[in-house]
Protein backbone atom coordinates (compact mmCIF):
# COMPACT_ATOMS: atom_id res chain seq x y z
CA UNK A 1 0.00 0.00 0.00
CA UNK A 2 2.66 2.57 0.95
CA UNK A 3 4.06 1.60 -2.02
CA UNK A 4 1.73 2.96 -4.34
CA UNK A 5 1.28 5.95 -1.49
CA UNK A 6 4.50 7.12 -2.14
CA UNK A 7 3.90 6.65 -6.19
CA UNK A 8 0.43 8.87 -5.39
CA UNK A 9 1.93 11.96 -4.00
CA UNK A 10 4.26 12.30 -6.94
CA UNK A 11 1.22 13.00 -9.02
CA UNK A 12 -0.21 15.14 -6.22
CA UNK A 13 1.46 17.81 -7.65
CA UNK A 14 -0.69 17.77 -10.94
CA UNK A 15 -3.79 16.59 -9.12
CA UNK A 16 -5.38 20.19 -9.82
CA UNK A 17 -4.96 20.42 -13.02
CA UNK A 18 -6.17 16.74 -13.82
CA UNK A 19 -8.85 17.18 -11.72
CA UNK A 20 -9.78 20.00 -13.79
CA UNK A 21 -12.24 17.50 -16.25
CA UNK A 22 -13.11 15.47 -13.42
CA UNK A 23 -17.27 16.86 -14.42
CA UNK A 24 -19.32 16.37 -11.53
CA UNK A 25 -19.41 12.78 -11.15
CA UNK A 26 -19.94 11.59 -7.30
CA UNK A 27 -20.26 8.41 -5.27
CA UNK A 28 -23.26 8.17 -4.21
CA UNK A 29 -24.83 11.62 -1.88
CA UNK A 30 -21.68 13.88 -1.40
CA UNK A 31 -21.96 16.50 0.44
CA UNK A 32 -22.61 20.33 -1.35
CA UNK A 33 -21.83 23.51 -0.07
CA UNK A 34 -24.98 25.11 1.03
CA UNK A 35 -26.42 21.36 2.07
CA UNK A 36 -27.56 19.47 5.43
CA UNK A 37 -24.34 18.14 6.53
CA UNK A 38 -21.62 20.64 5.28
CA UNK A 39 -19.97 22.22 7.75
CA UNK A 40 -19.89 25.93 7.92
CA UNK A 41 -22.47 26.53 4.76
CA UNK A 42 -24.50 29.96 4.68
CA UNK A 43 -25.97 29.28 1.38
CA UNK A 44 -26.00 27.59 -2.51
CA UNK A 45 -22.71 29.13 -3.42
CA UNK A 46 -21.79 29.43 -7.34
CA UNK A 47 -25.13 30.64 -8.86
CA UNK A 48 -23.62 34.46 -9.94
CA UNK A 49 -20.09 35.40 -10.21
CA UNK A 50 -18.69 39.09 -11.78
CA UNK A 51 -18.36 39.33 -15.55
CA UNK A 52 -15.32 37.38 -16.84
CA UNK A 53 -14.47 34.87 -13.52
CA UNK A 54 -13.49 31.75 -14.25
CA UNK A 55 -14.72 28.95 -12.29
CA UNK A 56 -12.32 25.54 -12.29
CA UNK A 57 -11.94 22.27 -10.44
CA UNK A 58 -9.53 22.24 -7.17
CA UNK A 59 -8.56 19.66 -4.52
CA UNK A 60 -9.19 20.97 -0.77
CA UNK A 61 -6.41 23.04 0.46
CA UNK A 62 -6.49 20.77 3.54
CA UNK A 63 -7.94 17.77 4.99
CA UNK A 64 -8.82 18.05 8.38
CA UNK A 65 -10.34 14.23 9.02
CA UNK A 66 -12.27 11.45 7.98
CA UNK A 67 -15.07 9.70 9.76
CA UNK A 68 -17.49 6.89 9.18
CA UNK A 69 -21.12 7.22 8.54
CA UNK A 70 -24.13 4.87 7.68
CA UNK A 71 -22.93 1.63 9.34
CA UNK A 72 -19.06 2.12 7.81
CA UNK A 73 -20.77 2.37 4.23
CA UNK A 74 -19.93 6.47 3.80
CA UNK A 75 -16.79 8.56 4.69
CA UNK A 76 -17.45 11.99 6.01
CA UNK A 77 -14.10 14.00 4.97
CA UNK A 78 -13.40 16.76 6.62
CA UNK A 79 -11.53 19.79 4.51
CA UNK A 80 -10.52 23.24 4.66
CA UNK A 81 -11.73 25.57 1.04
CA UNK A 82 -11.54 29.25 -0.07
CA UNK A 83 -14.34 31.66 1.66
CA UNK A 84 -14.99 35.19 0.65
CA UNK A 85 -17.66 38.03 0.56
CA UNK A 86 -18.78 36.08 -2.74
CA UNK A 87 -19.33 32.86 -3.88
CA UNK A 88 -16.09 30.92 -3.47
CA UNK A 89 -17.34 27.48 -3.75
CA UNK A 90 -19.58 25.13 -5.73
CA UNK A 91 -19.97 21.26 -6.84
CA UNK A 92 -18.31 20.12 -3.45
CA UNK A 93 -18.31 16.24 -3.99
CA UNK A 94 -16.19 13.26 -3.12
CA UNK A 95 -15.97 9.67 -4.55
CA UNK A 96 -13.95 6.09 -4.43
CA UNK A 97 -11.62 6.26 -7.29
CA UNK A 98 -10.54 3.25 -6.65
CA UNK A 99 -9.88 -0.08 -4.25
CA UNK A 100 -6.85 -1.69 -3.97
CA UNK A 101 -4.74 -3.42 -1.35
CA UNK A 102 -6.95 -2.57 1.42
CA UNK A 103 -6.45 0.95 0.82
CA UNK A 104 -9.83 3.17 -0.59
CA UNK A 105 -8.93 5.71 -2.69
CA UNK A 106 -10.92 9.06 -2.12
CA UNK A 107 -11.12 12.39 -4.44
CA UNK A 108 -12.67 14.99 -2.67
CA UNK A 109 -13.17 18.37 -5.50
CA UNK A 110 -15.16 21.39 -5.70
CA UNK A 111 -15.13 24.29 -8.42
CA UNK A 112 -13.78 28.12 -7.50
CA UNK A 113 -13.16 31.34 -8.53
CA UNK A 114 -10.33 31.29 -6.04
CA UNK A 115 -7.17 31.91 -8.12
CA UNK A 116 -8.79 34.81 -9.54
CA UNK A 117 -7.48 37.68 -6.96
CA UNK A 118 -10.56 39.75 -7.94
CA UNK A 119 -12.81 37.06 -6.55
CA UNK A 120 -12.37 37.79 -3.34
CA UNK A 121 -11.70 33.99 -2.15
CA UNK A 122 -8.69 35.03 0.41
CA UNK A 123 -10.37 33.37 3.70
CA UNK A 124 -11.05 29.80 4.78
CA UNK A 125 -13.70 27.71 6.32
CA UNK A 126 -14.53 24.30 7.11
CA UNK A 127 -16.58 21.79 4.92
CA UNK A 128 -17.96 18.50 5.13
CA UNK A 129 -17.76 15.80 1.47
CA UNK A 130 -19.50 12.83 1.93
CA UNK A 131 -18.44 9.65 -0.10
CA UNK A 132 -21.00 6.69 -0.10
CA UNK A 133 -19.36 3.06 -0.23
CA UNK A 134 -20.60 0.12 -2.26
CA UNK A 135 -19.54 -1.98 1.14
CA UNK A 136 -17.97 -0.76 4.90
CA UNK A 137 -14.76 0.45 5.36
CA UNK A 138 -14.09 -2.28 7.47
CA UNK A 139 -10.03 -2.87 8.08
CA UNK A 140 -9.16 -0.86 5.27
CA UNK A 141 -7.10 2.35 4.99
CA UNK A 142 -8.41 5.24 2.86
CA UNK A 143 -6.03 7.84 1.35
CA UNK A 144 -7.37 11.11 -0.01
CA UNK A 145 -6.58 13.50 -2.49
CA UNK A 146 -3.39 11.03 -3.27
CA UNK A 147 -1.92 12.27 -0.20
CA UNK A 148 -3.84 12.34 3.23
CA UNK A 149 -3.97 8.83 4.47
CA UNK A 150 -6.27 7.39 7.56
CA UNK A 151 -6.92 4.44 9.38
CA UNK A 152 -9.47 3.07 11.71
CA UNK A 153 -6.56 0.49 13.15
CA UNK A 154 -6.15 2.37 16.48
CA UNK A 155 -8.62 4.88 16.31
CA UNK A 156 -11.95 5.79 18.39
CA UNK A 157 -14.88 5.16 15.86
CA UNK A 158 -16.10 6.49 14.12
CA UNK A 159 -13.56 9.02 13.38
CA UNK A 160 -10.41 7.49 12.03
CA UNK A 161 -6.71 7.90 12.93
CA UNK A 162 -4.21 10.03 10.43
CA UNK A 163 -1.60 8.30 9.32
CA UNK A 164 2.22 9.92 10.05
CA UNK A 165 5.26 9.93 7.80
CA UNK A 166 6.39 6.61 8.90
CA UNK A 167 2.95 5.03 7.82
CA UNK A 168 -0.33 4.10 9.91
CA UNK A 169 1.43 1.56 12.00
CA UNK A 170 1.10 2.75 16.03
CA UNK A 171 4.59 3.32 17.42
CA UNK A 172 5.24 0.76 20.39
CA UNK A 173 5.33 3.08 23.39
CA UNK A 174 9.14 1.93 24.42
CA UNK A 175 12.09 3.80 25.99
CA UNK A 176 13.85 4.97 22.86
CA UNK A 177 14.21 8.47 20.86
CA UNK A 178 11.57 7.28 18.33
CA UNK A 179 9.39 6.47 20.95
CA UNK A 180 9.90 10.23 22.66
CA UNK A 181 9.14 11.90 19.41
CA UNK A 182 6.06 10.11 18.94
CA UNK A 183 4.50 10.79 22.52
CA UNK A 184 5.94 14.47 22.22
CA UNK A 185 4.32 15.05 18.43
CA UNK A 186 1.05 13.83 20.62
CA UNK A 187 1.21 16.34 22.58
CA UNK A 188 -0.42 19.49 22.53
CA UNK A 189 2.70 22.00 22.45
CA UNK A 190 4.25 24.72 19.97
CA UNK A 191 6.22 22.66 16.91
CA UNK A 192 10.02 22.77 17.48
CA UNK A 193 9.94 21.49 20.97
CA UNK A 194 12.77 19.90 22.81
CA UNK A 195 13.01 16.99 25.02
CA UNK A 196 14.86 15.71 28.03
CA UNK A 197 13.70 11.83 29.32
CA UNK A 198 13.36 12.19 33.02
CA UNK A 199 12.08 8.62 34.07
CA UNK A 200 10.58 5.29 31.32
CA UNK A 201 9.99 2.14 32.05
CA UNK A 202 6.63 -0.33 30.04
CA UNK A 203 4.24 2.01 31.62
CA UNK A 204 5.14 5.30 32.25
CA UNK A 205 7.09 7.91 30.57
CA UNK A 206 8.09 11.38 32.12
CA UNK A 207 9.33 13.94 29.28
CA UNK A 208 10.67 17.41 30.52
CA UNK A 209 9.61 19.65 27.44
CA UNK A 210 11.14 23.17 26.59
CA UNK A 211 9.88 25.15 23.43
CA UNK A 212 12.25 28.32 22.75
CA UNK A 213 9.66 31.76 22.47
CA UNK A 214 10.60 35.14 21.22
CA UNK A 215 10.55 37.38 18.02
CA UNK A 216 10.75 35.72 14.54
CA UNK A 217 14.37 36.30 14.66
CA UNK A 218 18.07 35.28 14.24
CA UNK A 219 19.68 34.06 17.11
CA UNK A 220 19.15 35.27 20.81
CA UNK A 221 21.08 38.12 20.97
CA UNK A 222 20.81 42.28 21.64
CA UNK A 223 17.47 43.39 20.38
CA UNK A 224 15.70 39.78 20.28
CA UNK A 225 15.21 38.50 23.44
CA UNK A 226 13.58 34.46 23.52
CA UNK A 227 12.77 32.23 25.96
CA UNK A 228 12.46 29.18 27.07
CA UNK A 229 8.72 27.58 28.31
CA UNK A 230 9.45 24.02 30.29
CA UNK A 231 6.65 21.50 31.39
CA UNK A 232 7.25 18.16 32.36
CA UNK A 233 4.57 15.64 30.75
CA UNK A 234 3.60 12.57 32.60
CA UNK A 235 2.24 9.51 29.92
CA UNK A 236 0.84 6.18 30.39
CA UNK A 237 1.73 3.32 27.62
CA UNK A 238 -1.15 2.09 25.64
CA UNK A 239 -1.83 0.18 21.99
CA UNK A 240 -1.22 3.60 19.67
CA UNK A 241 2.01 4.79 21.95
CA UNK A 242 2.66 7.20 24.80
CA UNK A 243 -0.22 9.00 25.38
CA UNK A 244 -0.51 12.13 27.65
CA UNK A 245 -2.26 12.10 31.21
CA UNK A 246 -1.24 14.93 32.93
CA UNK A 247 2.09 17.72 33.50
CA UNK A 248 3.01 19.33 36.93
CA UNK A 249 6.19 21.03 37.36
CA UNK A 250 6.42 20.30 41.26
CA UNK A 251 9.69 18.49 42.63
CA UNK A 252 9.37 14.98 43.81
CA UNK A 253 6.22 12.62 43.64
CA UNK A 254 3.82 15.08 46.32
CA UNK A 255 2.47 17.10 43.51
CA UNK A 256 1.77 14.66 40.67
CA UNK A 257 -0.02 12.06 43.40
CA UNK A 258 -2.47 14.07 43.70
CA UNK A 259 -3.63 13.67 40.45
CA UNK A 260 -1.68 10.34 39.12
CA UNK A 261 -1.63 8.02 42.42
CA UNK A 262 -0.76 5.04 40.47
CA UNK A 263 2.90 6.56 39.26
CA UNK A 264 5.91 4.89 40.87
CA UNK A 265 7.96 6.88 43.21
CA UNK A 266 11.46 5.88 41.42
CA UNK A 267 10.18 7.83 38.44
CA UNK A 268 9.61 10.86 39.99
CA UNK A 269 11.44 10.98 44.12
CA UNK A 270 13.98 12.79 42.30
CA UNK A 271 12.82 15.13 40.43
CA UNK A 272 13.55 18.67 40.35
CA UNK A 273 11.41 21.45 40.47
CA UNK A 274 11.00 23.16 37.43
CA UNK A 275 11.32 26.46 36.63
CA UNK A 276 10.70 28.92 33.60
CA UNK A 277 14.24 29.59 32.09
Amino acid sequence: MWQRGIQAVALGAVLVAALAGCGSETAGTAGTVGTAGTAGATGTAGTATAAGTAWTRAAPMRIDGVSTADGGRSLVVDADVPDGAGPCVRDLSGRVDAVENGTVYVAVTFESPSQDRDSGCTGTRRVQAKVTMDEPLGSRTVMVNSRDVYTPDGATPPALRPCGENGCDPTPPRCTSSSYRQAVDDTDIPAHTSWDERGCDDTWLVLDLSTRMGPACGDPGDGCPSSAISQRWFYRAEPAGWRPVTMNRDAGCAGVHRTLPELPDRLCASLPRLDRD
